[in-house]
């Protein structure tokens, strides 16, 4: 079942991508395994899968051992600063640097993979990240204290539909330009709902967890 949601996962970005005049293989796929049990993620990497993505520091750790070395994470959540020296040496990427203090304890390490400043759009404050206008100050004093900023990270506010989502979109995509050489190209948006409309605007990793996996069991 997990096999063929991927399949169509995967049919779907493919077909996003070309209608815009994409590569396909320019997009990611980071399949977000939150609370989803190592089974179905296993069937998932059977199928080909081999970027995942976690929202909490104690599960990610807890997962990768149970998974092949060849496993690509993201840590895609929200992250304390007393839990880096948990998640930092176990990840390719992270997916939330939203703060000066986060990336200063993140770049202690001797290891340091790229971040995505996590942009708070809406200005929601349920939610976290940092508001755009911040981006480019956080963005430079990260890259001063030696941290590869990749690129932005967005969750749009909640949407009944795909294409209420596509003016959050567009405008991160607008900020990642108007920041020129400050950030990486790397624009993560777009999760099971909207990643279509999420590559249409130029998403190069789209976050995508219930489309593959199912709903989580509580």
């Amino acid at each position: 079942m997990v096999a063929a949601r991927l399949a169509r996962v995967l049919a779907l970005v493919d077909g996003a991508a070309r209608s815009v005049g994409r590569d396909p293989e320019s997009v990611t796929v980071v399949a977000v395994s939150k609370g989803q049990p190592v089974d179905l993620m296993l069937e998932a990497y059977e199928a080909g899968q081999r970027h995942f993505g976690e929202n909490r520091a104690q599960e990610l750790a807890r997962k990768v051992p149970e998974l092949p070395g060849d496993v690509s994470w993201h840590m895609v959540g929200h992250l304390q600063r007393n839990k880096v020296g948990l998640v930092r040496p176990l990840v390719a990427m992270l997916h939330s640097m939203d703060s000066l203090p986060l990336a200063r304890t993140w770049a202690k390490g001797s290891f340091t993979p790229p971040v995505l400043i996590e942009v708070n759009l809406a200005g929601e404050p349920q939610k976290n990240g940092i508001d755009p206008d911040g981006v480019g100050e956080l963005a430079g004093a990260a890259v001063d204290l030696g941290l590869e900023v990749a690129g932005l990270m967005a969750i749009p506010p909640f949407a009944p539909d795909a294409e209420s989502s596509r003016p959050w979109f567009a405008a991160l995509a607008e900020l990642s330009l108007s920041l020129g050489g400050t950030v990486g190209p790397e624009l993560s948006m777009g999760m099971s709902g909207d990643f279509e409309v999420a590559i249409a605007h130029g998403a190069t990793m789209v976050r995508v967890g219930e489309a593959i996996f199912g709903r989580r069991e509580r």
